[in-house]
């Protein structure tokens, strides 16, 4: 399994379903678990991006499965960045 970062943003419809419902947002998160994915940590947060969702996967190609069925239901804009601890990435260095 590896972690990923997925920066979303909501839709105008993305956001009147979260005003009319905020579990929803939960309801979601148990969809991707579903999927295989597992959701580390969650945060909403202020400036370009609404939410940061960190991601332990299979694959990159889960995450990407995840990406499109998330964004076809045309309520969230996603952006998935894989990652490596700093001490992942110093070990790869040397």
């Amino acid at each position: 399994m590896a972690v990923y970062i997925a920066l979303s943003n909501l839709t105008d419809e993305g956001r009147k379903t979260i005003k009319q419902k905020p579990d929803r947002i939960k309801e979601v998160n148990k969809e991707i678990e579903a999927m295989g994915i597992r959701v580390l940590g969650q945060y909403a947060v202020l400036g370009s991006y609404d939410f940061v969702t960190l991601l332990d996967a299979p694959s990159n190609e889960a995450v990407m499965k995840m990406s499109v069925e998330l964004g076809s239901r045309g309520t969230v804009q996603l952006i998935s960045l894989p990652a490596l601890s700093v001490d992942e990435f110093i070990k790869t260095l040397k």
